[in-house]
Parts: C-alpha cells; sequence; structure tokens
C-alpha cells in the first residue's frame, strides 16, 4: 500500500519534515505548494514532487492521499478545512488552529468522512517520553511532587516584523508553542487545569512584543510550572524541565529531549529496574551505601533505600536523529490509522484539543506586565 503526501508549506521545517517523510516503506510525497513559488520549487526539486502554485489546484490533485500541513499557525484552520472537505487526511503542524472552536469544528469534518486529522504534538514519540511515563506509574521514585519546564529560546532570526510576535497570527507564545509542552505533561500526568498565567511584554520598542510567558497548570498527579523565553542568542537557547518526586527526581534537557538524569534514593529492585529501561547508561553514586538497608524520613514517611544515586542517560549529539525518528514513528502511526480505524494511535485529534484549551484559557487570562 502506498501513502500519497502532498506538502503545504515550503519552509525549513517542512523541508526537514519530509526528509523523515520518505524514509517511511511506501510514503511517497507527490506535491508542494506555497505562496511562495520559489520555495516550493526547491523543496519539489529536493524530492521529486510537482508543483502547484494555487492551493486549489494542489487539492484537485486526486492523487494526494494525506495534506501535509507546515504553513504559519492562523493559515491552519482555512487549509485542514479544505483540505478535509476536499476528502483529503490531514496531518497539521501545531496548533490546530488559533481558538479550540474552530478546532473541535476540524475534528467534527474528519469524523464525518472517517477522515485522518491530527496536529503533530509529537513529543509522545520520543522513547525518553515512554521511559518517564514508566518511572511515573510504577512509582519509582515514589509520588509526584511538582514539575516545571524552562524554555529559554533563541530570538535570533525572529526580525521585529515576523509573524510569531503578531498574536493574530501565532496566537501567541502559549499558543504557538506552548501546546507542545502542555500536551507532554498531560500524556505523563493525566489532564491539566490551568491555573494562572503571566504574560510579560518586550520594553523599549513602540511594537507591542510579548516575548515571555509563565503559566502554571494542576495536572490530576500534580503542579507544573512552564516558562517560555524567545529572548536569548541561539548560541544560548536551552530548556530543561524536572519532575519532582517523594525520593528523587528527572531532569530531561533540551526541548526535544535527547538526555536525561535520574537522582534519588532506590531500593536495589528499582535500580535492577531503571538499569533495564536505561540502556547503556552512566551511574554514578553519590554515597556508597553500606550493606544494611538506610532509612530516612521525607513528608513524615519513613523512606527505606539501599543506594543513592544520580544516573545518566543519552546525549545531545542524538538530536537531529532522534527529531527526524520522532516524525517518522509519529506517520506510521497515522498511516495504521488510515489502514484500520481500529488501530489506537499515540496522539489522535483529542491531543489537539487538549493542549490548545490550556493554552488559549493561558493566552486569555494571562496578567500582562
Amino acid at each position: 500500500m502506498k501513502l500519497n503526501i502532498g506538502i503545504v508549506g515550503a519552509g525549513n521545517f517542512a523541508s526537514f519534515a519530509a526528509s523523515a517523510f520518505i524514509k517511511v516503506a511506501g510514503v511517497n510525497i507527490i506535491a508542494v505548494t506555497d505562496i511562495n513559488e520559489l520555495a516550493a520549487r526547491k523543496l519539489a526539486m529536493e524530492i521529486d514532487a510537482l508543483v502547484y502554485t494555487t492551493y486549489t489546484n494542489f487539492l484537485a490533485d486526486k492523487n494526494i492521499d494525506l495534506v501535509y500541513i507546515a504553513t504559519p499557525p492562523y493559515l491552519h484552520y482555512q487549509q485542514s478545512k479544505a483540505a478535509l472537505l476536499a476528502g483529503k487526511n490531514v496531518i497539521c503542524e501545531k496548533p490546530a488552529a488559533l481558538n479550540v472552536a474552530d478546532a473541535e469544528e476540524l475534528i467534527a469534518i474528519a469524523k464525518a468522512s472517517s477522515l485522518l486529522y491530527v496536529v503533530n504534538l509529537m513529543q509522545r514519540y520520543n522513547p525518553l517520553f515512554a521511559i518517564v511515563k514508566d518511572v511515573i506509574d510504577q512509582k519509582i521514585f515514589g509520588n509526584f511532587l511538582h514539575g516545571f519546564f524552562e524554555n529559554y529560546a533563541s530570538d535570533e532570526n525572529l526580525d521585529v516584523q515576523h509573524w510569531f510576535w503578531d498574536a493574530a497570527k501565532s496566537g501567541g507564545i502559549f499558543i504557538e508553542h506552548g501546546v507542545h509542552f502542555f500536551d507532554l505533561f498531560a500524556g505523563w500526568l493525566g489532564d491539566g487545569k490551568l491555573l494562572n498565567a503571566i504574560t510579560i511584554q518586550r520594553p523599549g520598542i513602540k511594537q507591542t512584543i510579548v516575548d515571555r510567558v509563565q503559566a502554571t497548570v494542576a495536572y490530576e498527579k500534580g503542579i507544573v510550572n512552564f516558562y517560555h523565553g524567545f529572548d536569548q542568542p541561539k548560541i544560548l537557547d536551552r530548556q530543561e524541565m524536572r519532575l519532582q518526586f517523594d525520593n528523587g527526581e528527572i531532569t530531561l534537557y533540551e526541548w526535544i529531549p535527547v538526555r536525561m538524569r535520574l537522582h534519588g534514593l532506590l531500593k536495589n529492585e528499582q535500580l535492577e529496574k531503571l538499569q533495564a529501561m536505561l540502556q547503556p547508561c552512566e551511574i554514578l553514586y553519590h554515597d556508597k551505601i553500606s550493606p544494611t538497608v538506610q532509612k530516612v524520613k521525607g513528608r513524615f514517611i519513613d523512606i527505606i533505600f539501599d543506594e543513592h544515586v544520580t544516573i545518566e542517560y543519552g546525549n545531545n549529539i542524538d538530536k537531529q536523529n532522534r527529531y527526524q525518528q520522532m516524525l517518522k514513528v509519529m506517520l506510521e502511526d497515522q498511516w495504521n490509522w488510515i489502514k484500520n480505524h481500529t488501530h489506537h494511535r499515540i496522539i489522535d485529534e483529542v491531543n489537539a484539543v487538549q493542549s490548545l484549551l490550556v493554552a488559549e484559557q493561558a493566552q486569555a487570562i494571562a496578567i500582562k506586565i
């Protein structure tokens, strides 16, 4: 069976995604369209695809089975809707739309025609996602208490006129970027409820530019703080997320995590479980515990342990390969559903709406500074 993909939007990320998609056996990218015809032709040459100069003609191509949308957010709703009404399956970059009502309409259209509609919230396809979820679900470090995500992102390639700064086009940072991480933590911790939000305007310029945002979300298992700042030179771009438990913590690095550190107090059998999950890994013993079992207290509860350890797993060298692998596996997962609607997907249309709901609420109630 073949899957013929048409790409809408011919920017750098579309090219990156295309190079991942064509690694899936049976996938062909047969068409590209973009308002920038030169960009469309450049991408089409890379992947040996047709170029359409209008979206209408692109959608009229009966050979396109699935439309992949990689345009700015304000175009997502209309382009997704037109593709679905043309009988095409759709994978769209985040967010689904600039508001939840439009996203829900897209889902209704897709369901009425038994078509795929999904937003590429690919974080759950990262192998580290499943490892962290197992640690949480098995309570290897005890109960989850608190988490954070800190995103010190670069604005070096975002000039003052870039659509990213225009909330009417991007939706703002919560909607354009935050949905990835609202969804990621929901996958680990259950559904989330927004508690508060802040947006911070860049001082000293006439144009209104919000470059930093912060939100707190209560998930079923605990509280998480989110900070996104787009105000760094590229060389200082960095991200970190941490999950704190009764008996330890997990820290993940980069916004596509490829490296993590686990630190805490473990019984021997718990350490063995982690070693089985994390191959290969480096185990650093902070304290070589004596043969007798150790006991300490936390939250008025006895904590009995054998080892006080730090475990390092993964490395930053894998970042680009990991990202491409996640895109490849995401496409395979969604295609399996197209072939068999009983297939249970890692992400589906619900993820798009739930993450957008939190983001939309954050944008609406944020205290402006």
